[in-house]
């Protein structure tokens, strides 16, 4: 997707920004008991997007500089592993997203678990393994799945209407058959 260095770096805040809040969504329901209520997460309320906002406000900062340390290279290290050069695009996309994930996860799990159980929580250094460890089996499957289906393609999306040029004009889509025009 990303053409030129600038260009990398606005997709890189983008898909920061969303990944953090969705994550920050997540985790604030949890943290506020949602998830244990009778109606689960049905039972949010918005206050929990407007603590995710804050808490989102600085960790898309940690996510943007590791994603660029090494989550986006290794990640697309260990895709490379998988995929072929004439593999679908899509598939592609998926297994890139999803080795991402699988370092980002525990990069970013080990901030949280440092930032809002240790130095914020007042939890105690020496149980940082278990706590780390506890905070990726929370939130691996939810990271996996929003960044798949939610925050990736909004990025994407968000990214293509920026950088798609004023003067061209997408590909018209052909009318399936029994539509009416």
């Amino acid at each position: 997707m990303p053409k030129t260095k600038a260009q990398g770096i606005i997709f890189g805040i983008l898909m920061s920004i969303t990944m953090a809040y969705g994550m920050e969504v997540y985790n604030v329901a949890v943290k506020e008991g949602f998830s244990l209520l009778p109606g689960g997460f049905s039972s949010m309320t918005n206050q929990v997007f407007l603590d995710a906002l804050i808490e989102a406000s600085y960790m898309w900062v940690f996510v943007f500089i590791f994603s660029n340390l090494w989550g986006n290279r290794i990640g697309c290290l260990l895709a490379g592993r998988i995929i072929r050069p004439d593999d679908n695009p899509f598939f592609d996309i998926l297994i890139r997203s999803g080795c991402t994930v699988l370092i980002m996860c525990p990069t970013m799990s080990a901030v949280a678990s440092v930032l809002f159980s240790i130095v914020m929580g007042g939890g105690s250094p020496a149980e940082f393994p278990a706590i780390w460890v506890g905070t990726v089996l929370k939130n691996f499957p939810m990271a996996l799945l929003w960044n798949l289906f939610a925050a990736g393609p909004l990025t994407r999306l968000i990214f293509r209407s920026i950088f798609l040029k004023n003067d061209q004009e997408l590909p018209e889509q052909p009318a399936e058959a029994g539509a009416e025009a």
